[in-house]
């Protein structure tokens, strides 16, 4: 039980690496592209959240595939199986109960989804903040209170 949990510490931290760097780099690019003025302002704040989203993604699939190669380091999933499609479930909490892993390995599963979920609530964090660091560039914020103050 101790492996179980070594080596699923081990892939967790190593997807918290990832999506650590992926955040920094993220937000930097949010603040250098909040600095070029564009007459089209909801086109730019459209293209960072786009660009955003699209690169948190590419992070939860690369995490994805660190926890499938874990499992195929490791032996998790009976011969045959779609590793990727299995790390996909159990990280995105699907949980079909298709496929499950041998009897040794059986809390991997549970540690992948908890690393899942826990990633996820930080790239919504993040997309909140890259969408509050454009629109208070943008000057849109500033009219979102304005707007609230004079209907008070």
């Amino acid at each position: 039980m101790l492996r179980q949990y070594f080596v699923g510490a081990a892939a967790s931290v190593c997807n918290i690496a990832i999506h650590a760097l992926v955040m920094v780099a993220v937000i930097r690019v949010t603040r250098i592209a909040d600095e070029l003025a564009t007459a089209h302002q909801s086109l730019r704040l459209i293209a960072v959240m786009i660009a955003t989203v699209t690169v948190l993604m590419i992070a939860h699939l690369a995490e994805v595939l660190v926890w499938s190669l874990i499992y195929a380091i490791v032996g998790v999933a009976p011969a045959g199986t779609d590793l990727i499609y299995f790390a996909f479930v159990n990280y995105t909490t699907l949980g079909y109960g298709d496929v499950t892993p041998v009897e040794r390995w059986h809390l991997l599963g549970p540690m992948t989804a908890m690393n899942g979920v826990l990633l996820f609530g930080w790239s919504t964090a993040v997309i909140f903040e890259v969408l509050r660091i454009t629109l208070l560039a943008s000057g849109d914020d500033g009219q979102i209170r304005a707007k609230r103050r004079w209907r008070e």
